[in-house]
């Protein structure tokens, strides 16, 4: 902190607040049918203001009160939330409630000020956490109570501006997906590519001549181990454009593997190992990677190739069937058994139009259709992929179809990595906001308020009755009105 305007001081966060450390009331006292009262552990329970129950608890140990501000102090230290009604807190907690009238919003913003210094006050070797002396002798600069009604109403008023734009950048992202389903949508019911089907007529083969050529190599080449898929459902299928036809995705897949259930190690030496996590929004990311070390050269058969389309085969509901393209650009990889590697002739169907499909609209309900449920996971299996109806078209088609998918996504990623500037300029702007409010310079001065060092006298002598009355060991002041104090 720099210089303060007149009629500020510097105090410790203590001086001005009664901090209640969390604790963990016993185990059998949780529940989750709503009897005692609301129990909160961390910040896994906060919202944007105010912290959502998960559990309650008959056996609280340490309470916050209604318009107590939380704060986390262990894995992460610092978030904030306002509690919303009374509540037992865990000792993942801690509630801060100001005194003397020093109001909730006051203290809550006082403290995301802060927020980073508190965080690097954090210490501990298996996860960051902070004591209650370090939070008591936090350094806060403290202004005159009038003062403190104004810089609240005016991070109320530019907050509310800012939120507004906000979450305005947050429909925009919801909106982005949105118009990737829709283009995924329209170009598997033929509708990206109809004007180029029109100017092509003569030139486009049917898709039923296409399989027909299909079907007669894989008899040549499988012999007796060829086998026909089962006809397709008239009602599983989109409505296709004449020259498509409906097929089974087994009936264009040369291999379908199952990858390697070998053990990899996080140290970074060896081969990376592909998992589940490393398919993201239909690519292939190398982040949080794990690898082999030994000799792997006993993992060549699961050595992915050009073209490889990665299926997730097992993981939340929501998430399998998460599908990306290997291409031979990528560092060299191996992967692992959630995933199946599918192989198509290239020169019959193209990788990505396989891999966008499987992530469209009709790809993510057949898979809903065909999920089993595994120990709290969803699994589809290489038997229900290949069963799989896909659309089959021209392969010249498919090419125009990839550019059209490519070239909407690019517009779309190009949005979205603006939004995402835009959203962490707005974080910036709101750090801004706070630090020129706690510097004394967001609001003018008035000369005619209290100055702060005679509030702080008065929350001492309130601290030394309330001691008296109650007892040496009991801390548990009275707060004052803010309105005895604010004009």
């Amino acid at each position: 902190m720099g210089e303060l305007p007149h009629g500020w001081i510097r105090t410790r966060l203590g001086e001005i607040a009664e901090v209640i450390l969390g604790q963990s009331p016993p185990s059998s006292s949780y529940n989750e049918d709503r009897k005692g009262l609301p129990f909160y552990q961390g910040k896994l329970e906060f919202g944007r203001l105010h912290p959502t129950p998960r559990k309650w608890c008959t056996a609280s140990k340490k309470i916050a009160q209604e318009g107590d501000v939380l704060i986390s102090v262990r894995a992460p230290v610092g978030p904030t939330n306002v509690c919303p009604a009374e509540s037992c807190i865990g000792r993942g907690l801690a509630a801060i409630r100001g005194l003397g009238g020093i109001g909730t919003l006051f203290i809550l913003y006082l403290l995301r000020a802060f927020e980073n210094e508190i965080a690097r006050k954090g210490t501990g070797t298996t996860f960051s956490a902070i004591g209650g002396d370090q939070l008591k002798k936090l350094e806060v600069p403290l202004p005159p109570l009038n003062e403190q009604v104004r810089i609240v109403a005016k991070l109320e008023e530019l907050f509310a501006r800012l939120d507004a734009g906000v979450e305005g950048l947050r429909k925009v992202k919801a909106q982005l997906k949105c118009y990737r389903q829709a283009v995924l949508k329209y170009a598997f019911e033929g509708k990206l590519t109809e004007e180029w089907r029109k100017t092509h007529e003569e030139q486009i083969e049917p898709a039923s001549k296409l399989l027909e050529r299909i079907k007669q190599e894989r008899k040549e080449k499988l012999g007796t181990k060829y086998k026909e898929l089962p006809p397709i459902d008239a009602s599983e299928p989109p409505k296709l454009p004449e020259s498509w036809l409906s097929i089974r995705l087994g009936e264009i897949s040369e291999r379908m593997q199952y990858g390697t259930s070998e053990k990899a190690s996080p140290k970074p030496s060896g081969i990376p190992v592909l998992r589940m996590g490393n398919i993201q929004e239909g690519k292939i990311v190398f982040d949080g990677l794990k690898y082999f070390h030994e000799d792997w050269s006993q993992l060549n058969e699961f050595l992915l190739n050009d073209g490889d389309v990665l299926f997730n085969r097992t993981n939340s509901a929501e998430l399998v069937g998460k599908t990306a393209v290997y291409r031979e650009h990528l560092p060299k990889a191996v992967f692992a058994s959630y995933l199946i590697r599918v192989q198509t002739d290239k020169t019959v169907y193209i990788p990505e139009i396989l891999s966008f499909f499987i992530n469209s609209f009709y790809g993510r309900r057949y898979i809903s259709s065909v999920v089993s449920q595994q120990v709290g996971q969803a699994n589809v299996n290489g038997t229900k992929l290949s069963l799989m109806p896909i659309p089959l078209m021209q392969h010249q088609e498919q090419i125009v179809i990839q550019q059209e998918i490519e070239r909407c996504f690019s517009i779309a990623d190009e949005m979205e990595e603006a939004t995402k500037q835009s959203l962490k300029q707005a974080e910036l702007l709101r750090q801004s906001i706070l630090k020129v409010a706690f510097e004394g310079k967001l609001v003018p001065q008035d000369p005619d308020d209290e100055p702060a060092d005679k509030l702080l006298e008065r929350i001492k002598e309130e601290r030394a009755i309330s001691k008296g009355e109650h007892g040496k060991n009991e801390n548990k002041p009275r707060q004052l009105e803010l309105s005895n104090y604010v004009k």
